[in-house]
């Protein structure tokens, strides 16, 4: 990826958009074991069309309604806040909730959820890409 481009979902194709690079690799998929899903295991995610749009994390896919992640929430509700695996890390997330997780569970044809990595979490030790 060079300087012009972020992956703000974490194995989705990336977003060529200068503003996208505060959210890269903001958000990521996890199955029901909480471990993150990378392309290979979720080969839908390079089927998603992202861009940024007044404050949103605009989400789009051939059959699928448009979804909308709002970029900037403040994290103050802690009965949201859960941990994904990464890798061997433990990392501090937050679920983006049941229609994000019904959305991308339609589209990749498997239970998962959309989790944000949280502002105040520790640098995620991201594995190399296969």
């Amino acid at each position: 990826m060079n300087h012009t481009t972020a992956q703000p979902i974490v194995g989705a194709s990336p977003v060529a958009d200068e503003r996208a690079q505060a959210y890269d690799r903001r958000w990521l998929l996890v199955g029901p074991d909480h471990a993150c899903l990378n392309a290979e295991q979720a080969p839908g995610l390079s089927g998603l069309e992202l861009s940024l749009r007044f404050g949103y994390l605009v989400v789009r896919a051939p059959g699928m309604l448009r979804l909308d992640i709002p970029l900037d929430v403040i994290e103050d509700d802690t009965s949201v806040e859960c941990q994904a695996q990464v890798g061997r890390q433990a990392v501090r997330a937050v679920d983006e909730g049941d229609l994000a997780a019904a959305w991308f569970t339609q589209w990749l044809g498997q239970p998962c959820r959309l989790l944000k990595i949280h502002p105040d979490a520790a640098a995620v030790q991201w594995p190399d890409p296969a």
